[in-house]
């Protein structure tokens, strides 16, 4: 059994990045942006609508206030500051998600943010105070053996541990760089098959070729891959034919 998701609402006014719409047909869990890296009001609106429509588990992707930079670009924010803007992020998608007569089911990092909290404990911690500050309950979606997934568990909320379909790993089991050579897996079907691998045995290769374990409850198809909707549902379509249950993680 695994979960599916994919981040969603990546657009700003009228620049859409993300086909939210066919995705939302095939993934269980949708990562929506909160307006820091991309998102804006109608944009998150329209996005929790039609999850709410589908089933759809809604999930805030909080970030570094980035949005010009999509939210990539390291930065240096004050521990208090960010956990108050990770709050906020998760408030104002809640809004949304409940007027679609749902709720935010979970958080995930996006970008730099999501990278830097896998080794760097005063991030990791802000994120998790801003978690906290917004919803006492909701589950945190990261990088299995991360500190943020450590100080989740620490803190009382649900940790649940995530593999990438179509990024390449480090031997020390973290995503390489977008920056370097090979971070990105581009063959379709190498993707599909490291999904049902991910799922049936909990195996996937690093970048060099060393067998990496890796625990994880959900899946990641970034949804601003060409050709997004279509992996999605190849993916999809093959772990169900693999024996593996796609749904939800809450």
């Amino acid at each position: 059994m695994i979960d599916l998701n994919a981040d969603l609402g990546e657009g700003f006014g009228r620049w859409r990045l993300t086909d939210d719409e066919q995705l939302l047909s095939v993934v269980t869990s949708a990562n929506v942006a909160c307006g820091f890296h991309a998102g804006d009001p109608v944009t998150m609106r329209r996005v929790c609508d039609r999850a709410a429509e589908r089933g759809v588990r809604i999930g805030a992707q909080v970030s570094y206030r980035d949005l010009a930079g999509f939210g990539r670009r390291a930065m240096d924010v004050p521990p208090d500051e960010l956990a108050a803007e990770v709050a906020y992020q998760i408030g104002a998608l809640e809004v949304f998600a409940r007027a679609a007569g749902t709720r935010v089911s979970y958080v995930k990092p996006h970008g730099a943010l999501y990278n830097r909290v896998v080794h760097d404990e005063e991030q990791a911690g802000a994120v998790i105070a801003g978690v906290l500050l917004a919803d006492k309950g909701l589950p945190v979606l990261g990088l299995p053996g991360s500190r943020l997934l450590e100080l989740a568990e620490g803190a009382g909320l649900p940790a649940v541990p995530e593999a990438f379909a179509d990024r390449a790993y480090t031997e020390e089991a973290t995503l390489v760089p977008r920056g370097r050579e090979g971070a990105l897996v581009t063959d379709p079907e190498a993707v599909v098959a490291r999904s049902v691998t991910l799922a049936r045995t909990g195996v996937v290769a690093s970048l060099s070729g060393t067998p990496l374990a890796i625990r994880a409850r959900s899946l990641c198809v970034h949804g601003d891959t060409p050709g997004a909707v279509d992996l999605a549902r190849r993916i999809r379509e093959r772990l169900e034919a693999s024996g593996v249950r796609v749904e939800a993680f809450v």
